[in-house]
């Protein structure tokens, strides 16, 4: 990416995709395409944002556009197009709806940025990177979706308040798939070292690790609409590991082959963020049910992936 200023592509000027905007901009990572169907509100939001920026203090760009013309030679795009999940919906809910926006954005943005990175956000976000992957044809360690990053750092706030300590210190780690199959790892998650496990009873322990898992619907159950803050922070802390090339360890929905016996699919694991993308990806010395849990949870993500054909999407 050179000296240049990084071009960042995001799909969707919703919640989701507006707030990352904000994020991007606001952290001085890149300057910014705010792409959507709807061209008023894309500019709307592009110009209310950089409208702030004599007071925020910030020299990026951002540009609303419902043209992708406008996206040529981005960076990266993040995909947060697709419907929102509301109360009573499961992620997997918006298959198919997601699955044929995904789809046409997709490729749409690598026709205009065919050496991009690709971070998918649109639920259920394993599925949909999996199908991203393969409609814009990048190599695997170009695709990759946001959701461990959400995840893990709902269970460092967690930990944080039930030590009463400052989140700081807290670090989680949070594999497999961003639903209801999600596996928190407490034996990987520390407090300055500390496992957190010699911190925690083991009964609180659990009722934490239940929290992480629901922790979106928990939200809606309250907003009536999927949360956006917390998605909007985790991916620029994504993009700007990529384009600052900080070699960050992360939880992301990557392509695995192989690594934990899973082959072919798109789940959440650690991996090494930089400028080459997902440049290597951490296998984990896992107790026995930890792995079950982690290939039990990429079973139900492959399930939903074999839909796609079903629903001739792929």
């Amino acid at each position: 990416m050179g000296l240049s200023v990084p071009k960042v592509t995001i799909i969707g000027a919703g919640n989701v995709g507006a707030t990352c905007a904000q994020k991007v901009i606001e952290k001085n990572i890149a300057n910014v395409v705010l792409l959507d169907r709807n061209v008023g509100t894309a500019k709307g939001k592009a110009l209310d944002l950089i409208e702030s920026s004599p007071v925020e203090l910030h020299s990026r760009t951002i540009l609303g556009t419902d043209s992708y013309e406008d996206t040529k030679d981005s960076d990266i795009v993040v995909i947060t197009a697709g419907l929102p999940r509301k109360q009573g919906q499961s992620r997997d809910d918006l298959l198919k709806a997601n699955g044929e926006i995904v789809s046409s954005v997709t490729q749409e943005a690598v026709k205009y940025s065919p050496n991009c990175m690709i971070i998918v956000v649109s639920n259920p976000v394993d599925v949909m990177t999996h199908l991203s992957w393969l409609k814009s044809k990048l190599p695997e360690n170009k695709v990759m979706g946001m959701a461990g990053v959400l995840d893990s750092s709902r269970m460092r706030y967690f930990i944080a308040a039930e030590l009463n300590v400052s989140v700081e210190d807290v670090q989680a780690m949070v594999l497999g798939g961003h639903g209801d199959q999600m596996v928190p790892l407490p034996r990987y998650s520390t407090v300055s070292g500390i496992p957190v496990l010699e911190l925690i009873p083991p009964s609180r322990i659990l009722e934490i690790n239940d929290r992480t898992r629901k922790g979106g619907g928990e939200i809606i159950e309250h907003l009536g609409t999927s949360s956006y803050y917390g998605a909007a922070s985790s991916i620029a802390d994504m993009v700007e590991a990529i384009v600052q090339d900080k070699k960050r360890i992360v939880p992301a929905c990557a392509h695995l082959s192989g690594q934990y016996g899973i082959n072919d699919i798109f789940i959440g694991v650690p991996v090494k963020l930089g400028q080459g993308g997902i440049e290597d990806i951490i296998e984990l010395s896992l107790a026995p049910e930890e792995l079950d849990a982690l290939r039990n949870s990429a079973a139900l993500v492959k399930e939903n992936v074999g839909k796609l054909t079903e629903l001739q999407l792929i």
